[in-house]
């Protein structure tokens, strides 16, 4: 590999040239090394055994100092392969807290984030609505009552279906009367 990136590079047992080729990829290609292990129930629901980190997912650490922890991933920095999660800080001398930045692969998804209706088909899950689109649905339901009690028109109102049923009644007791007429005669 002695050029930047190669799409020709399939392998190398060497390290220094492993670590080369994940250094130097683009970042659609950094984006699938984001990739992260489902838990059990997760891989069952969705037949899956990895997904893709986005923020919002709650996460469980597997390796290192914080192993045993969960927290909800609040950034994820795809060019440097690092991710972030809430709560998992470390003091520093001075008595102030930072951030500690964490590998995908020492991570285990634990709850999804399922807001992106993309992600959510792609996992075969139900889409999550959001409270803009709650109320959107809402709004479209009241529209078509609406408009189906527009077709039936307020009392003292009359429609034009409603006009052609008085025609038809005042025919039928016309022509009763006419008959009932002619029976006394």
């Amino acid at each position: 590999m002695k050029k930047e990136f190669s799409t020709k590079w399939k392998a190398s047992k060497q390290p220094r040239k492993q670590r080369k080729y994940v250094a130097k990829a683009p970042l659609h290609l950094k984006g699938k090394l984001l990739s992260t292990h489902l838990s059990k129930e997760l891989r069952t629901k969705h037949k899956k055994r990895n997904v893709t980190l986005k923020k919002g997912d709650t996460v469980k650490i597997m390796r290192g100092k914080f192993k045993g922890k969960s927290g909800k991933v609040t950034e994820i920095k795809t060019k440097l392969l690092k991710v972030y999660v809430d709560g998992i800080m470390n003091k520093k001398a001075d008595g102030s807290k930072v951030k500690i930045a964490l590998r995908a692969s020492n991570l285990m998804i634990t709850d999804l984030n399922l807001d992106d209706k993309k992600r959510a088909a792609k996992l075969g899950a139900e889409v999550v609505k959001s409270k803009k689109e709650k109320k959107a649905d809402v709004k479209k339901e009241v529209k078509v009552e609406v408009k189906k009690e527009a077709k039936t028109a307020p009392t003292g109102v009359p429609t034009s279906e409603d006009e052609g049923k008085k025609k038809e009644e005042v025919k039928k007791e016309k022509s009763t009367e006419n008959i009932g007429e002619n029976k006394n005669e």
